[in-house]
């Protein structure tokens, strides 16, 4: 054999090549890396030759391959990129943020919650500060090296000139860019002298932005924009390489925190005041100081400043605190949206590539029983057992290699059809850690499925199998072990596969129990879009006519049927929330959701009216009146009450039935979770004037919750258009009716119907169902392909026995049951044993289900019927091939 020639003439041609040496010890060595790499190449060549002689063998155990490898390749991209990259800043490890923990709400007049603090460590958590604070730490130069902040990005209208444009501008202090660590592209990046209210108004842009809006061209560096009416230089362009902060959040450009008094946004009322919270605090320590000295220093600091200010924040009960973490462990909320998503998913693709790895080393141990011949030749002829083996599994290391370089063109498809179907916020690219993790998961699979194999092709009995026809397996004693290495394969296969589909039963019946829910209004022919009036400047009275025109010129175009609008868009996954006292409980502050609506806003909706009446145009102009005093005499209170529509859900909840209206509610302090920011005003009283049928607001697994709904006077709204055909074709006129109205209101974001809305709402959701899904079909396919062909090289391995029994008088039935029953009872193992392991693996998926228990029979039964009529099909096959056998040519068989 040449696979195991002479290991002599191998040790004769590396004395020639090394025989220079100058020490015995040398040549040794140098002799035993060269018979090494000589043996391997031997086996490389020795291996590629066997797998060219079965090429359907290799074309099947490769593509299974490289849709195990792939799809992990694929996933583990997408969470390199979501949950293992660092902050993309110098030395990130050492950059600190900052927290603040209190046992009660805090009591401002503005909290800006740009910082995306985790709110998970406690329940009330925030990572937002105000100027004061910040000057004040910045002076413990004893405790931090450098210290600087940031906040947002908002959205701002840019240019001015033409169609409307909104830029996403991030603030930031003048030392930002250098406690980070980041480098500018072109031109500079702000500095100190750009942070002073009275300095030149100077932008840097990001990298990306700068080739999407000015194409790369350093010319654009002195040229002159203007956001918000106010004009900016631009002098820069940040590094390449930094594209966020915070994770999975971009930004257009930077501004001066010294710029937002010029900037007319509303979270920026008295920007420097203690009783605006709106700036993320970053910085670097010391040296030789820890995080825990840090911590008790700047604790002190801010205990003062909340505790004993002119405006005390908190009560000393309530234990505010600051804490310092590691930055990236507070900038972390986009992380924790894809976490599970992730987890979930490699999780199955995990189990996906254990499957693969199964039904390979199936193919492997048939294929070996017909080597064995082979085998015992060459230990006959003085090749070692080890020798055998390392050649076998660098056979399948060749194998799972070839799986790996198609598996990652399958990896490149996946990614690109993955962040297709949801919007991923991360850049998705490969590197280091996905490479080592493609060449480790190679390497291990190699070994994974080609060990057994391997080690059983090696253990043979020298004299049966010298005597033994090729082809044929030694005898073994008649009947085959139940309990045999690839029937144990075949088994696990279906166990794996029935856990799979089951939770992909789960994440599908999930998806189409939310998709069914009524949301309590029509979403059918609905256009939905955002404007801004206030990114223009416009005051309150200003922005009421801009909408009532809007309005009026959707309504007039043809096929529309309705036309309103309010503060936030329903099931957009946003929502604004007030602190508020209800009569009837007026020593119990409630948190409610909060609406405000436009004119039309529930007969556009189709949201029926239950008692009362919804709000008419004298309602419109008392709460606009209201707003426009309270902007120029702040803390005057309006004598009269101002009416307030609620849901069904609040009448119940609060009052007797039919003794909602009249009642009223005092405004208290609020929390807008869907701008960000919260605003406390003097108490407003609002009068109940009617009640509404109940509606989902922010997300479908919500409940329907108590809802007030108020008239919207608001900078910002989504208006609604209901159409009497398909709405997608009213999209340009719908466009061109917002120019008409004011060529530079900003749309701030794409006209899109309702059912998009939702869409976009369930993406995760959509996007878990019909990958889990895949991925258990391809785990069903691969399984019963390995049942395919352990029951298709019995019947070969068996066609004299099945030609005896034929021969004796056996019916062809009783043959097809014999393998069919085979078969079925691998089949029935496998499912009653993923069945078992399903039931406490699924618990895991009770926080992603709706609607469906983690246990659910419904669905086990069905994957468990699934199962049953897949691997009958994949038994009768052979079976059928087994009663084809002519008894006569079976007993000639060898």
């Amino acid at each position: 054999m040449r696979a195991g020639h002479s290991a002599e003439e191998a040790r004769r041609r590396a004395r020639l090549k090394f025989g220079g040496a100058e020490s015995a010890r040398e040549n040794y060595e140098a002799e035993r890396r060269w018979l090494g790499l000589e043996w391997l190449m031997q086996d490389i060549r020795f291996g590629l030759r066997m797998l060219r002689k079965s090429p359907g063998f290799t074309v099947v155990a490769v593509l299974t391959l490289a849709l195990g490898i792939g799809a992990n390749t694929a996933i583990f991209s997408l969470v390199d990129a979501a949950m293992l990259r660092s902050l993309p800043v110098k030395d990130p490890g050492s950059l600190m943020a900052l927290e603040w923990h209190a046992r009660s709400r805090i009591h401002v007049d503005q909290y800006s919650g740009f910082g995306d603090c985790d709110t998970s460590r406690g329940a009330y958590v925030g990572c937002s500060f105000p100027v004061p604070v910040l000057e004040q730490l910045q002076k413990q130069k004893d405790m931090w090296a450098s210290l600087t902040a940031t906040a947002g990005p908002a959205d701002m209208n840019m240019d001015g000139q033409g169609p409307a444009k909104v830029a996403s501008v991030e603030f930031a202090s003048g030392n930002y860019f250098s406690v980070l660590g980041v480098g500018a592209a072109a031109g500079r990046l702000l500095g100190q002298v750009d942070d002073t209210a009275d300095a030149h108004a100077v932008a840097v842009l990001s990298y990306g932005y700068w080739q999407r809006k000015f194409g790369g061209q350093r010319s654009v560096i002195g040229k002159t924009i203007q956001l918000n009416h106010v004009p900016f230089t631009i002098v820069g362009v940040a590094s390449k390489r930094f594209t966020h902060l915070t994770p999975g959040k971009t930004q257009d450009l930077w501004i001066s925190i010294a710029m937002m008094p010029r900037m007319e946004i509303d979270w920026g009322a008295g920007s420097r005041t203690m009783q605006n919270w709106w700036l993320l605090l970053l910085g670097r320590l010391q040296p030789g100081v820890s995080i825990a000295q840090a911590q008790s220093a700047s604790n002190a600091i801010f205990r003062n400043a909340v505790l004993h200010a002119g405006h005390p924040m908190w009560r000393a009960a309530n234990d505010p605190s600051l804490r310092v973490l590691p930055a990236r462990d507070v900038l972390n909320e986009q992380r924790d949206r894809l976490a599970t998503l992730l987890t979930i998913l490699m999780s199955a693709v995990a189990l996906l590539l254990l499957i693969a790895c199964a039904n390979v080393a199936g193919l492997l141990l048939a294929r070996a029983s017909g080597r064995q011949r082979e085998m015992a030749v060459r230990l006959a002829l003085g090749a070692r057992r080890a020798r055998l083996l390392r050649q076998l599994l660098t056979e399948s290391v060749l194998l799972s290699t070839a799986g790996g370089l198609l598996g990652a063109g399958v990896a490149y498809w996946g990614i690109h059809a993955i962040t297709a179907v949801i919007p991923f916020p991360f850049a998705v690219a490969p590197d280091g850690r996905v490479l080592l993790f493609a060449a480790g998961a190679c390497l291990l699979t190699g070994i994974v499925f080609g060990l057994a194999p391997a080690l059983r092709s090696t253990q043979v009995d020298l004299t049966p199998a010298l005597k033994q026809n090729a082809g044929l397996r030694p005898a073994q004693g008649g009947r085959r072990h139940m309990l045999s290495l690839g029937n144990a394969l075949v088994v696990a296969q279906m166990a794996l596969s029935v856990v799979v589909l089951t939770g992909a039963g789960l994440l599908v019946r999930t998806l189409v129990n939310l998709r069914d829910i009524h949301p309590g209004f029509d979403l059918q022919n609905l256009l939905v879009f955002e404007v801004n009036p206030g990114l223009e400047g416009y005051a309150p009275d200003k922005i009421a006519r801009v909408y009532e025109s809007l309005q009026q010129r959707l309504a007039a175009l043809p096929g529309v049927t309705g036309v309103s609008y309010s503060s936030d868009e329903l099931l957009g996954d946003g929502s604004w929330s007030e602190s508020m006292e209800v009569e009837g409980h007026p020593h119990q502050t409630v948190t409610l959701k909060v609406l405000a609506t436009g004119p039309e806003f529930f007969r556009t909706m189709h949201i029926a009216l239950r008692a009362g009446h919804t709000f008419d145009a004298a309602d419109f102009e008392r709460t606009l009146k209201d707003a426009t005093t309270r902007k120029k005499q702040p803390g005057k209170v309006t004598p009269a009450p101002l009416p307030v529509v609620v849901n069904e859900s609040f009448a119940r909840e609060f009052f007797a039935p039919g003794q909602a209206l009249g009642k009223r509610i005092t405004e208290g302090t609020s929390d807008h979770s869907h701008d960000g920011y919260t605003a406390k005003a003097p108490s407003r009283e609002w009068q109940i004037v009617g009640v509404v049928a109940d509606t989902r607001y922010d997300t479908l697994r919500h409940g329907v919750e108590p809802i007030v709904f108020l008239p919207l006077m608001s900078s910002g709204a989504f208006f609604e258009v209901r159409t009497a055909m398909d709405p997608h074709g009213l999209v340009p006129a719908v466009r061109h009716a917002a120019q008409q109205v004011d060529s530079n209101l900003p749309l701030m974001s794409g006209v899109q119907t309702q059912t998009e809305v939702v869409d976009g709402l369930l993406a995760q959701e959509r996007l878990m169902a019909r990958l889990s899904g895949f991925f258990g079909v391809l785990a069903l396919g691969l399984a019963c392909m390995g049942l395919y062909g352990l029951l298709s090289h019995e019947v070969t391995r068996r066609t004299r026995e099945i030609g005896i029994r034929m021969a004796l008088g056996s019916p062809r039935s009783e043959v097809l049951r014999l393998v069919l029953r085979e078969g079925m009872v691998l089949a029935a193992l496998g499912a009653a044993a993923g069945t078992a392991v399903s039931l406490g693996v699924m618990q895991s998926l009770k926080s992603v289900l709706y609607g469906v228990r983690a246990g659910d029979t419904v669905t086990m039964a069905t994957v468990i019927g699934l199962l049953t009529l897949v691997s009958a099909m994949a038994c009768y096959l052979p079976a059928r091939r087994a009663t084809e056998v002519d008894p006569m040519v079976a007993l000639r068989y060898e």
